[in-house]
């Protein structure tokens, strides 16, 4: 039998398979598998693993997500309220760096492992591995050094800091940052996580302008990604497009793969990559809430047949809204699988 983890070495490669790989991340919709609350699912890592071991079995696709949700990383620095939603991902309650006082006195956790806040995603990451480990890639989210600020004081207070804000101030906190970037992508990887999605809108220019990308974000991406090397590793923008700065991403950080966006020409992107990493093209999961079958079998189509040619590609998602319905999620894997067929 073939499975996910298969069909990820061959992409890798560039070797023959049955069929490209497929990587789905659905998180909130674990608690609409179990018939529970959000809340009540994101309390249990056993009840999140038995949603991404049901919903892997149920679609057919090739991976595991181990993610909760990103408030997660703000409770591990101490954010002590999470809103929960009932048909959306959680989000945090309260914005821990409210002053630069805060900031000076922001504490890294030694050992992310032994945390608290991580022994239900811990709990998690342990039975995936018992239980699917080495048949389908566990994937776990993590933010990029320049994205976890957003989470820690708000993105218009962030934005602030970082483009007008005192520039000491500034790197302190990205030092901070960049430091438990690495300790919580030990923690994962130790615990089993196959796959680490690095996620750094201000990695793209859609969010910042290419002299900052130059001058400051391609920097904290080689303090975030150096010292613990790029095994594993895939480069997402959150969203945002990355064509016009994945040559200098790849020449300064060696990642091994990348997942565009939805917005990314990914013909011209996999032209500017060359063979030289893993790429994925993404389905805009905010379409699959109300289109049709056929609009998503053509998008699904669509992507494919612009991703394929030249091989080291895989199909994949950004992480899906809650409220998609499940006709729609069948359609868009079904024609994946159909369509990707080598």
């Amino acid at each position: 039998m073939i499975t996910g983890m298969d069909r990820l070495i061959a992409a890798m490669s560039g070797t023959p398979c049955d069929r490209i790989p497929v990587f789905c991340f659905m998180s909130d919709q674990g608690a609409k598998e179990l018939g529970m609350t959000l809340q009540e699912y994101y309390s249990n890592g056993e009840y999140v693993a038995e949603a991404q071991l049901k919903m892997r079995e149920k679609y057919g696709y090739d991976n595991l997500l181990s993610l909760f949700y990103f408030g997660k990383e703000a409770e591990l620095l101490g954010c002590k309220e999470i809103v929960f939603a009932q048909d959306g991902p959680p989000n945090v309650g309260q914005m821990i760096l409210k002053t630069y006082d805060d900031i000076h006195k922001l504490q890294i956790p030694d050992d992310i492992s032994s945390h608290p806040a991580f022994q239900e995603e811990l709990k998690c990451l342990r039975i995936l591995k018992k239980e699917a480990g080495g048949r389908y890639p566990i994937v776990a989210f993590l933010s990029a050094s320049m994205t976890l600020p957003t989470l820690l004081m708000g993105i218009e207070k962030w934005m602030e800091l970082l483009l007008m804000g005192p520039v000491e101030v500034r790197d302190e906190l990205l030092t901070k940052c960049s430091e438990f970037f690495r300790k919580e992508t030990s923690a994962y990887r130790n615990a089993g996580a196959d796959v680490f999605v690095y996620v750094n809108p201000f990695g793209s220019t859609d969010f910042l302008p290419m002299k900052l990308i130059k001058e400051l974000s391609l920097n904290w991406m080689e303090k975030d990604l150096q010292p613990g090397g790029t095994q594993g590793l895939v480069y997402n923008c959150s969203g945002a497009r990355m064509n016009s700065v994945i040559e200098m991403v790849l020449e300064r950080t060696g990642i091994g793969a990348c997942l565009f966006s939805a917005m990314d020409d990914i013909t011209e992107g996999k032209k500017i990559i060359t063979g030289r990493a893993l790429c994925g093209g993404s389905f805009n999961d905010i379409k699959l809430i109300d289109w049709s079958k056929e609009e998503i079998r053509n998008e699904v189509k669509r992507i494919i047949d612009a991703g394929r040619q030249g091989g080291k590609f895989f199909f994949g998602t950004q992480l899906m809204p809650y409220s998609i319905p499940e006709q729609n999620i069948r359609a868009m894997l079904e024609a994946a699988y159909e369509f990707g067929k080598l």
